[in-house]
């Protein structure tokens, strides 16, 4: 069991933490420390168990068990009845068991760089032309790695990219007669192209092929007048072609333009065309292309839909495409017999030729095109328009698109190689797993760095080097990385065959063990395996008195005990006959020795400051201590940490707590009261009852003694007959006499101020009596207002109240003559 020590804080001491500062309790702090060693001692024992578990007969199995585990190769290091596989543990647990630094195997990682070449700083129209292949753009260049078993090893990579850089571009169209008008455009295409591209790069080289299709049926007519000239009508039409590499890579683009000048048209029979055919030729015949180890741009130019693997069966064709180049005299000679190539089998010739693709489509298309981009990796898509003429534009937008991006690529690992990948873009962007291998928006002259991490989880068999690559997808440059495994230790290179050390000379003592040959078992090889269940030998592994082989807690091997392994890697049987354990000795609070010491063959061996059986109780006899200073407050003693008390009148954890006595203060109250203040009920008889103590006046509280002083203290608060309080400590010293200090002046309650509280229970009677009043005054104001409404509204309905009966005529009519004038 791995044991550890924390360091436990006593009451009352402080600790600083952050600026703030807490009072610590003891108990709390106790159990605390108590919990923090356990559970570090369990992730330690995690730790370990994985080296335990692995059974490790040697230093190179151990070594392979985990990062942590070391190998102890000192001789005299196994107790007995300990396999050899005991040797391996983690490093904290062999140094706890008395294995010696300098006799611990521990080999670790490493990583060393053989090639280092900075990134090129150059500008374009520098006075220096270097050659493509004097241009770095990643760094480093060359590296080893050393990997031991779960073990990562890290690397940072630089790219940087480079101005003016070299480019060279192929352009492969479509020459289907719906292409027709696009060839008008695109032969004037060389000469324009060059003048673009000299303001990115001064080292500019061009190509063109072009293609239609399988020259079999369905996809062309193979009638002899249509293999003169597919098209109908009077149009001239070229013979069908699968593919043709017109122009090999040039850097002169008037020869571009003569040679695409001279291509006619062509025709096929369906929609979809040849084009995956062309693009596996381009990316597989280098030498006929011409292509450098610099910027690779394929752009692929049509207006249709294309044809991929399996298609083929329509004519017959049922072969699989080979990948590999098949051009005679510039031609596709192959087409009738091999199938078209698979999206997956392009994109593994294109990125093993580091092919950048532009797809320059109609929109028609896009939809299909863009989702074969998301297939093929550094690839883009632009619309053409329907005569081709902006294919200038749409190309130099494609290639800042593609060489803005930079993604890693790793080659093939070996079996139990983990690759991952950190990225530190520009304007402080990171990323981890998959987008840790890329960063975007990088502009020329950007640096970007990645950081690397390799890990092996296993050993090759052989424990041969093997040796992966890391490269930018589009580029040529790559960082080529030599893994070499740490699957033995040093000191098994140092081993001695047929040592004498192993029984006569039955295995090699390699790393403080012997490694036992072939038909030999044992620690020291000393059986052979006819042996072991030999009844003279198990005679070996009895104690005496006992019938029980190796305490039935082990095997007998050549007469030695190997005890058993428990699930729990933590508990060991140990001993000649594996009579010891360290997981029966006795617990306390469900822990073995209380957490407090080692179990060892079965009896505790407790830390200093515990005691018992199971370590439980403490020596530390602060707990016990009273709040007066002393130990069990004077009575009782203090054991394992609990005090006992010896006057029965006490209890409580320090035997403070007297549930009978009337306690010091009520008991010397009249006393001080009579000496002090000459009153009280003693007052009469003060001089005979009261002169068993010294007493000594103060002028205020602050005076009196604090807690502190060696001699038992009590403060007293208590009433005199005036109901006055006075203060008064009292405490009994060393010689046995008591001291009384007591403050010169009670403190007494002043009386009542009567005329304020008689003014106040007047002003309150007429304040009350005027808010009645006005509330009162308030409700008779609303219920009038109310009244008053309800007269207005009465009046205003009724009709007799006008001054005329609204029933009543007159007997009386008036005519008044016109003509009359008064006269």
């Amino acid at each position: 069991m791995q044991l550890y020590f924390c360091l436990l804080v006593t009451i009352n001491h402080k600790i600083c933490l952050s600026g703030f500062v807490f009072q610590i309790n003891l108990k709390f702090l106790t159990w605390a420390g108590i919990l923090c060693c356990l559970i570090w001692s369990g992730f330690a024992q995690q730790a370990g168990s994985d080296c335990i578990k692995a059974n490790a007969k040697s230093c190179g199995e151990c070594i392979q068990a985990g990062p942590n585990c070391g190998w102890c190769k000192k001789t005299d290091f196994l107790q007995e009845g300990e396999p050899t596989s005991a040797r391996c543990d983690d490093l904290a647990a062999l140094r706890s068991k008395g294995c010696p630094m300098e006799d611990i195997e521990n080999p670790r990682g490493s990583k060393q760089v053989l090639e280092d070449r900075e990134v090129t700083n150059r500008k374009i129209g520098a006075a220096e032309k270097l050659k493509p292949e004097a241009i770095t753009q990643i760094q480093p260049q060359k590296l080893v790695l050393k990997l031991r078993v779960g073990e990562p090893q890290t690397f940072s990579l630089k790219f940087k990219r480079a101005e003016d850089y070299p480019i060279d571009l192929y352009y492969l169209m479509d020459l289907s007669y719906s292409m027709k008008d696009d060839l008008e455009n695109v032969k004037s295409l060389g000469t324009a192209l060059m003048q673009e591209m000299q303001k990115i790069t001064s080292d500019f080289r061009i190509g063109f092929g072009s293609f239609v299709e399988k020259t079999v049926m369905p996809y062309i007519s193979t009638t002899p007048a249509k293999l003169r000239n597919p098209c109908t009508g009077d149009q001239n039409c070229t013979s069908p072609f699968s593919y043709k590499n017109v122009l090999s890579l040039t850097s002169e683009g008037n020869r571009f333009n003569e040679l695409v000048g001279k291509q006619h048209i062509s025709g096929n029979l369906d929609s979809p065309e040849g084009g995956f055919d062309a693009i596996m030729q381009v990316a597989v015949c280098g030498d006929q292309i011409g292509w450098r180890n610099v910027t690779r741009l394929l752009v692929f130019s049509t207006d249709a839909g294309f044809h991929f693997a399996g298609d083929g069966k329509l004519g017959g064709i049922v072969l699989p495409n080979d990948g590999k180049c098949h051009l005679e005299n510039n031609v596709y000679t192959m087409s009738h017999y091999y199938d078209y190539p698979s999206i997956a089998h392009l994109v593994q010739k294109l990125s093993e030729n580091n092919i950048q693709t532009i797809f320059a489509v109609t929109e028609e298309f896009q939809a299909v095109y863009k989702e074969l981009k998301n297939l093929i990796p550094k690839s883009a898509v632009g619309t053409l328009s329907s005569n081709s003429s902006n294919v200038i534009q749409l190309i130099i937008d494609a290639y800042n698109s593609l060489s803005s991006e930079v993604i890693l690529e790793n080659s093939k690992l070996p079996k139990g190689v983990a690759i991952s990948y950190k990225s530190y873009c520009k304007n402080g962007v990171n990323d981890t797993q998959e987008d840790g291998r890329k960063c975007s928006n990088i502009s020329i002259g950007d640096e970007v760095r990645f950081e690397i991490n390799v890990t092996a989880y296993e050993c090759p068999k052989k424990g041969q080097n093997e040796t992966i690559k890391i490269k930018p997808l589009g580029f040529t440059e790559e960082v080529e990385i030599n893994l070499q495994f740490i699957c033995e230790c040093q000191c098994q290179s140092e081993g001695e065959p047929n040592s004498p050390a192993c029984h006569e000379g039955n295995g090699t003592f390699e790393c403080g063990a012997c490694r036992c040959n072939e038909g030999r078992i044992g620690r020291l090889c000393e059986c052979s395996t006819d042996e072991v269940n030999s009844e003279d030998m198990d005679a070996y592994c009895r104690r005496e008195n006992s019938t029980e082989i190796c305490s039935n807690n082990g095997e007998c091997i050549c007469g030695q005990c190997v005890c058993k392994k428990r699930e729990n890697t933590n508990e060991v049987y140990s001993g000649k006959y594996c009579e010891c354990d360290n997981f029966n000795c006795d617990r306390s609070n469900g822990l073995i020795c209380g957490g407090n010491g080692i179990c060892k063959c079965r009896v505790c061996e407790c830390f200093p400051n515990f005691t018992g059986s199971a370590c439980d109780c403490s020596l530390d006899t602060t707990p016990c201590m009273a709040s007066n200073g002393q130990i069990c407050n004077g009575r009782g003693t203090c054991e394992c940490g609990t005090c006992n008390c010896t006057d029965p009148k006490f209890q409580g954890p320090t035997c403070e707590m007297c549930q009978t006595c009337l306690g010091v203060c009520a008991e010397h109250k009249d006393c001080v009261q009579c000496r002090a203040f000459n009153k009280g009920e003693k007052k009469e008889t003060c001089s005979q009852e009261c002169m068993h103590f010294n007493m000594t006046r103060v002028e205020s509280r602050d005076k009196l003694p604090q807690p502190g002083q060696p001699d038992p203290l009590s403060h007293c608060k208590e009433k005199d007959v005036d109901d006055c309080w006075f203060y008064f400590t009292y405490s009994v010293n060393s010689n046995g006499e008591a001291n009384v200090h007591v403050v010169e002046t009670p403190e007494c309650p002043s009386g009542p101020d009567i005329i304020p509280i008689v003014a106040g229970v007047v002003a309150g009677i007429v304040l009350i009596g005027l808010a009645l009043l006005l509330i009162w005054k308030l409700l008779m104001i609303i219920h009038d207002r109310r009244e008053f409404a309800k007269f207005e509204k009465e009046k205003m309905n009724a009709k007799w109240d006008t001054g005329e009966n609204p029933i009543y005529k007159s007997a009386v009519t008036t005519v008044v003559n016109p003509k009359y004038e008064g006269k």
